[in-house]
Formats: C-alpha cells, structure tokens, sequence
C-alpha cells in the first residue's frame, strides 16, 4: 500500500483528534466478504485473515504485556467482535471482479455506514474507500478498500474502535503496517507490510 492510504489513515486519526461524532445507528456485524476466488487465482500472494472475538482474545495472549504499543493493541482489541482482512498481491495489471467489489460496496452503502473517505487516482489507477459505522456516537465498525493494479485490500474491523488507539493494530491480525515518512530515514515511506 502507498502513501495514498498513509494520508487517508492520517485523515482518520485527525478526524478522531478532532472529537468527530456521527449519530447514526449502525450494525456492528461483520460484511460478507466474497471469496474473491478468481483473485485468489491470479495472486501471487494471498492473505486471508478471518479472526473472530474468541480468537482474537487467544490471539491478544501472544502479544507481550511489557511491551508498551504490544499492551496498548490487546487493550484496544478487548473491545473488538472481529478482524477481517483479504489481501491479494499481483506480479501484474489485472482486473478486478466489478461484481464481487461492488457487493461489498453495496453492503457499505446500507443504513448505518457512512463514506469518511474515497480517493479516485486515475493516474495510478488506485481507489481507496473508508467506511465507518457509528453507533450512538461511537464507532462499532470500519472498513477499507483499497485497489491498486497489482494488489487489493479489505479490512474490516468489527466492534468498539478507538480511532486515536487504531494505529495500535498496524502489523498485528492482519492488519497492514501503514508506511510513515516518521518511521524511516530520510523520511521517505517504505512498502507496506501484513
């Protein structure tokens, strides 16, 4: 993932800074993800990541209490139904399955979730859609699309989300490590990891 996505998580976190609060009531289940099996067959490199509250808790037992960001991701994660993550990387161009993406878009275009981000780079061909789901002023679900010529990505993440704590999750479950310029020499930003 590039900079791209770097800016919107930025624009979350800035947005949550600012006490941003949304009063629509939300579902806090888990989307439907497709099985995004003629992805799977192109990819070079595929991630299926599907957990659960029971094995989110099994999981958070691996993290290391004495450290500090470690600590702080099992924290956040207490209050978490589910991480879901798909991600499938190209060695190149292809096209993605309109039909399958654009069920999942139709899910997040249902009561309850509302668009916080969409970027359209036709240049680079790259989309990136950032969804929330409130409840009672409080977030319960966020989801993330981000399509490139040669990798795409859902995350959704279910549950009571701090967004100033959710950078906490970055490389954890899953969820893709956000390139910082902060986090390298040079301030330049380096690829994105699972």
């Amino acid at each position: 993932m590039n900079s791209l996505l770097r800016r919107c998580i930025l624009t979350l976190a800035a947005l949550a800074a600012l006490g941003v609060r949304l009063a629509v009531a939300a579902p806090a289940a888990p989307l439907k993800l497709p099985e995004f099996e003629s992805l799977a067959a192109k990819a070079s490199e595929s991630v299926n990541v599907s957990l659960d509250s029971s094995l989110l808790g099994l999981a958070a037992g691996f993290l290391d209490p004495k450290d500090p960001q470690d600590a702080g991701a099992k924290q956040l994660i207490a209050g978490l139904k589910g991480i879901y993550v798909r991600n499938y990387t190209f060695d190149r161009d292809i096209a993605y399955p309109a039909a399958e993406v654009e069920a999942l878009r139709r899910q997040l275009a249902a009561p309850g979730w509302q668009s916080l981000v969409k970027v359209r780079k036709e240049k680079d061909h790259t989309n990136v859609d950032i969804y929330i789901s409130v409840d009672q002023g409080k977030a319960n679900g966020l989801a993330i699309i981000v399509s490139e010529p040669r990798e795409f990505t859902v995350v959704n993440i279910v549950g009571a989300i701090d967004l100033e704590k959710l950078r906490l999750l970055e490389g954890k479950f899953g969820v893709p490590k956000i390139p910082l310029p902060d986090d390298h020499p040079g301030g330049a930003p380096a690829p994105a990891h699972l």
